[in-house]
């Protein structure tokens, strides 16, 4: 019974081992360096459109703030905007 224990233990440890070896042998061919750097260009796309969506949208923000302020402050809206409630978006 120890015998097939330790057999099993070995088998198991050498399913394992090797498939550790084929991913890292895959990893260093050309196709699967070529997989690695998509993944980073399409992640990185992703990050800086992301980034650009924040500042849009901060941006916009900070224009309605502005004509808000514009508009309480002379009571005169700007030409082309529409001074918006708080809870209003910009369409």
């Amino acid at each position: 019974m120890k015998r097939l224990f330790w057999l099993g233990i070995g088998v198991t440890a050498g399913v394992i081992a090797t498939r550790k070896v084929n991913a890292t042998a895959r990893k260093a061919t050309p196709a699967g360096i070529g997989e690695n750097i998509g993944a980073g260009l399409r992640e990185l796309a992703e990050a800086v459109g992301a980034f650009g969506a924040d500042v849009r949208a901060g941006m916009s923000e900070r224009e309605q703030e502005l004509a808000r302020g514009v508009t309480e402050r002379t009571g005169v809206e700007l030409p082309g905007r529409r001074a918006r409630g708080a809870g209003e978006r910009a369409s």
